[in-house]
């Protein structure tokens, strides 16, 4: 029996039927701050290697990814994705994989690439359902993967990365560098991150009299210097000694490894925004769609 992971978050970060889910995706992409237009599949003049969305409810950072998600659409869709996402709940492995089976949204099932996983279950990579079973940051990425793809098949890897240290990342961006070059199928890494986490709820306090988006902006930028330079040991000793409160800063690291071993050359901010575009609040949680080709 294929084993099928189902979804976690649908009610919560998203809705949790398929026609909600689907008009959600589309004001995503419709609101003021969204890309403004609906994606629509095309052969593009980029080769994709690699992106980084956002993760969190899709009320909050939904229409930053539209800007993700519509230009991997415009530069041509790939057939398989590997999704990289940092573990929030602490459970599995430093590293997990899931090597096969399923994973169900409200807008159906996406196969695991069992042949691109096992490929990719080496090394310091373990293989540990554990991680995924109630982890969203890899879950909110496949509805806008499914909206864009329409009838189009495609398949993914999972990959939770608790450890998230400079050398746990380059050698998961060279795991993943090779097994993409040898697999018979385009493929695209998504890096499922948002930036930073700032305010009470977080206990990372701007300087007295800034506000807390404008805090979070400028501890950002420091690290999109870094990620638009294809320097992932620069960002996470940026992360580190600025104290950014970056979640998925190991994921995108091993995404510019990655992307770099395969001769990636630049990478671009799409869009940048905040939940207090959504929510003024104490606390925001920055949010920034980036394409890397």
């Amino acid at each position: 029996m294929v084993e099928i992971r189902k979804a976690v978050v649908a009610g919560q970060f998203y809705p949790g039927s398929k026609d909600g889910l689907i008009q959600q995706i589309t004001d995503c992409y419709m609101d003021s701050r969204g890309y403004g237009v609906l994606p629509k599949i095309e052969k593009g003049e980029k080769d994709i290697k690699g992106l980084i969305v956002p993760h969190a409810g899709y009320i909050y950072s939904g229409a930053i990814a539209s800007f993700a998600y519509h230009y991997l659409a415009a530069y041509g869709f790939a057939d398989s994705f590997i999704i990289l996402g940092p573990n929030h709940t602490g459970a599995g492995s430093g590293v997990s994989i899931m090597t096969k089976g399923s994973w169900e949204t409200p807008l159906g099932t996406v196969p695991i690439n069992m042949d691109l996983a096992q490929q990719i279950h080496t090394g310091i990579v373990d293989c540990d359902e554990m991680a995924h079973r109630y982890e969203h940051s890899i879950e909110v990425q496949l509805p806008f993967l499914q909206h864009v793809a329409k009838e189009k098949k495609f398949d993914f890897v999972p990959i939770s990365m608790m450890m998230q240290d400079i050398e746990t990342a380059t050698e998961v961006g060279m795991i993943l560098a090779e097994a993409i070059q040898k697999a018979p199928k385009k493929t695209v890494i998504i890096a499922s991150s948002d930036f930073s986490h700032a305010g009470f709820n977080y206990r990372s306090m701007p300087p007295e009299g800034m506000r807390v988006d404008r805090y979070a902006e400028s501890q950002d930028k420091y690290a999109i210097e870094k990620i638009i330079a294809l320097d992932p040991k620069g960002l996470v000793e940026t992360v580190h000694d600025k104290g950014i409160t970056m979640c998925g800063y190991g994921p995108v690291a091993s995404m510019l490894v990655a992307a770099k071993k395969m001769e990636a050359g630049s990478a671009e901010l799409l869009k940048y925004g905040t939940s207090y575009e959504v929510h003024p609040n104490t606390s925001c949680v920055g949010y920034g769609a980036i394409i890397v080709y």
